[in-house]
């Protein structure tokens, strides 16, 4: 039976939505392109080239993969080890062992020379068999792969001639991939594949040489115990004038421990013959300047020791005097922008004028004898007397004023009458006048520094509380210039600050970093953790223990290595250096029992 014709309703298509896949991660992280090229890839114009090492040395020492890992370039490192059966090697190695004895015997049965080379690889396989038959060794085959990165061609090029040089000086040695980059690149990325396949054979000793995350150990013949080293307990034992500079900046928060490793570490210097001086705000250092017979000069208005700021150094052999007191009258300069709270251009001249002309009043020129300058020194008020002659210097008088008849004047118009011959000195400013403390520091940092250029002596300045002095440009430049100039004259800065943000917001506190060899780091604050992160580049873990550390513990900078200290002091350098509130008051009430 035939059926009827339907016509049926043709089926519409499903419309769509989207008409282009879904964006994945993929996507995101790939490159638009890559260019596979015999000596590079080329990623969306960016380029990468690939090594691989295949030489080695007799001997390999710890850590000698470092330098490559330190080198400040973007790159890639794997590791492939894979174990070898020990019976096959056994049987490898008797066969070689046979082959060389029996060189031996024959160039011995011709009377030929010794072969040194020969007798060495003997021992060495005869040693290595003994260790893998005894299962103290095992052998592997070891493959190191390396891919570095670049903006451009020849920034590779660099790059891979700085990687020469760091293997071949320790008798690596190293190959660009050629034709095989790709296999280089996807041999360095994260898969755990193999590619490239070029391998040596390595035995367990010199194979665990290869681990790359080793705890730095700073331990030296000479210097001073600084801590222990919580990566190994071994003892931190340092000398800070053994770098390029002999510079050392704290940074803490309140309580962590700092004043107390700064106490120990001056404790232990001066057991070596090294002179220490300290500018000291809150008069910490009185009691160790006691117990070690060392000079406390008390700095303040109503305090009998005075500090002339118009004092001149004497001019060394290699220095010219009107160097000498042309340096001296812009650091002058500097001191009166903060006595007198800012210098416009024209008050600026007019001062640099006035002071040149006070010295001058004096006989106190270019042309004069400097062996006759500390005869004739001026006042803060002779100052005021050439200012009072001098047109358009009414402000400047008024303001100077202070300084030289009302309340000040004990303090800023005054001869020096304080002297530093002691090994240990320290400047306790902590009841002078909140308001005063930057001119109070900036002026004992110039007679310091006038003493120290005069004389040529190991010493150490520490300068605490360091926020203080960092409030004005003036001040915080003259600072970093003493840091900066320290290692001529045989000294280093110490700069102890708990401010970070504020000691690192002055155009001058980074640069006081770079120019410190040694930086420690104590617990910190959670809201200056991050600056200071980004100041030392500290690793995620170094972040934590910062935030977690105990008193007394921290991250301990010298050069390029840097490892976690704990400060550690005897029962007499506790008792002299504790700034403990409660361990102060007991001992205080057992003496009075």
């Amino acid at each position: 039976m035939k059926l009827p014709f339907l016509k049926t309703k043709k089926a519409r298509p499903v419309e769509k939505f989207f008409d282009t896949e879904v964006t994945t991660a993929k996507d995101i992280i790939a490159p638009a392109s890559v260019r596979v090229a015999p000596e590079y890839l080329d990623l969306q114009g960016r380029f990468a080239r690939s090594f691989f090492v295949f030489s080695y040395p007799r001997y390999l020492t710890a850590a000698w993969l470092g330098p490559a890992i330190n080198l400040d370039v973007p790159m890639d490192i794997s590791m492939f080890v894979h174990p070898v059966n020990t019976n096959t090697i056994l049987r490898q190695l008797q066969r070689k062992v046979t082959e060389v004895q029996s060189e031996i015997m024959e160039k011995e049965d011709k009377g030929m020379v010794r072969d040194p080379e020969l007798q060495t690889g003997f021992q060495d396989l005869e040693a290595l068999r003994d260790k893998l038959q005894t299962a103290q060794e095992r052998m592997f085959k070891f493959g190191l792969y390396l891919t570095v990165y670049g903006e451009t061609q020849e920034e590779l090029r660099q790059i891979e001639t700085a990687l020469r040089s760091i293997f071949e000086s320790r008798l690596l040695y190293i190959k660009p991939a050629l034709y095989q980059q790709k296999e280089g690149f996807n041999s360095c990325v994260p898969y755990g594949k193999d590619f490239l396949q070029v391998h040596t054979s390595m035995n367990t000793e010199p194979l665990s040489s290869t681990f790359p995350f080793v705890s730095f150990d700073l331990s030296s013949n000479e210097g001073i115990l600084y801590g222990i080293n919580l990566h190994n307990n071994s003892l931190i034992l340092f000398d800070r004038f053994s770098l390029e500079n002999a510079n050392e900046v704290v940074f803490a928060k309140s309580g962590s421990g700092k004043s107390y490793f700064v106490k120990v570490q001056i404790l232990r210097y001066l057991m070596t013959g090294v002179d220490v001086i300290v500018l000291d705000p809150e008069n910490e250092y009185k009691n160790l300047t006691n117990a070690v017979g060392g000079s406390f000069f008390d700095i303040s208005l109503g305090s009998e020791n005075h500090i002339n700021p118009f004092d001149l150094p004497e001019p060394r052999e290699d220095e010219k005097p009107e160097d000498v007191l042309r340096s001296n009258v812009i650091n002058l300069v500097g001191l009166m922008r903060i006595m007198l709270g800012g210098l416009n251009p024209e008050e600026d001249a007019i001062m640099d004028r006035a002071l040149t002309e006070t010295y001058a009043a004096k006989d106190i020129t270019i042309t004069s004898d400097p062996a006759m300058w500390r005869q004739n020194i001026p006042l803060m008020e002779d100052l005021e007397g050439v200012l009072e002659t001098m047109e358009g210097a009414e402000s400047l008088v008024t303001r100077l004023r202070k300084f030289t008849k009302g309340t000040y004047a004990n303090f800023f118009n005054n001869r020096t009458n304080i002297d530093m011959q002691n090994p240990f000195v320290a400047f306790g400013i902590r009841d002078m006048e909140e308001g005063l403390r930057p001119m109070a520091m900036y002026i004992i940092m110039r007679y310091i520094w006038n003493k120290v250029r005069s004389e040529l002596k190991k010493r150490i300045l520490v300068v605490d509380e360091a926020w203080w002095i960092m409030q004005s440009d003036d001040g915080a430049s003259f600072l970093y210039g003493i840091a900066k100039r320290a290692r001529k004259y045989y000294l280093g800065v110490t700069t102890i600050t708990q401010d970070v943000g504020d000691f690192l917001k002055s155009e001058y506190g980074r640069p006081i970093i770079t120019n410190s060899s040694i930086q420690i780091l104590m617990k910190q604050s959670p809201a200056t953790i991050d600056v200071v992160k980004k100041s030392f580049n500290l690793t995620a873990e170094e972040k934590s223990l910062l935030l977690e550390t105990e008193v007394g513990e921290g991250v301990f900078f010298a050069g390029q290595k840097h490892v976690a200290i704990k400060v550690v002091a005897s029962p007499t350098e506790h008792q002299i250096v504790t700034t403990s509130p409660k361990e102060i008051l007991e001992k205080e009430q057992g003496e009075t029992t």
